[in-house]
């Protein structure tokens, strides 16, 4: 059975878009493994962290940076679940996608990446934007930095206002369809 990895932008046990995550695992958990990339113990951006390849020597910092990119490199497909913060995406997953884009062995900054190649796809839940201003910023990252990305659909969710004020997270007929639909083509996608 193939592999999706799902990456959460918000590190909060209870955001909005890893109970959107959730309801996208119920959908595809009888045709895909899927597990939930933990990168929060991974450190800013440093260059004097990076890693030449796998060694008994690592500091803790490689350590988990190497952890991220032997779970990205093992799966098929991967889904990024992200709010929207002031018109982009959040920083987290900026400085993830700034590990992930460098060379896994740096003597030769033509050697690949963990994710170049790797599919992937984007959702959000958030204010009335629907998150695309993230969504568009996001897939232009990761256009980038070399990943194939599913650009349609995606499925964007507008929270009302009972959402905010009582941290209830419930999707209409329609915004779980759109879930469905972009779920039915990421499969087809990966393969």
């Amino acid at each position: 059975m193939k592999h999706i990895l799902f990456i959460i932008g918000s590190f909060r046990k209870e955001s909005f878009n890893r109970q959107l995550a959730k309801i996208a695992e119920d959908i595809l958990k009888d045709r895909f493994v899927i597990s939930y990339l933990d990168f929060n113990d991974i450190p800013y951006m440093n260059q004097d962290w990076e890693i030449k390849g796998p060694s008994k020597c690592l500091t803790q910092e490689q350590e988990r940076i190497h952890r991220v990119r032997e779970e990205i490199l093992k799966a098929d497909g991967i889904w990024i679940f992200t709010p929207e913060y002031n018109h982009s995406y959040p920083g987290l997953l900026k400085n993830l996608f700034d590990w992930l884009s460098r060379p896994m062995d740096i003597s030769n900054f033509a050697n690949p990446t963990a994710v170049q190649g790797k599919k992937v796809t984007v959702s959000g839940a958030g204010g009335k934007n629907k998150t695309a201003s993230c969504r568009a910023k996001l897939n232009e990252l990761l256009e980038y930095i070399k990943m194939d990305v599913m650009k349609e659909p995606q499925a964007g969710i507008a929270l009302g206002l009972e959402a905010w004020v009582k941290g209830e997270f419930k999707l209409t007929e329609e915004q779980l369809n759109e879930l469905k639909e972009q779920a039915e083509n990421f499969a087809e996608f990966v393969g």
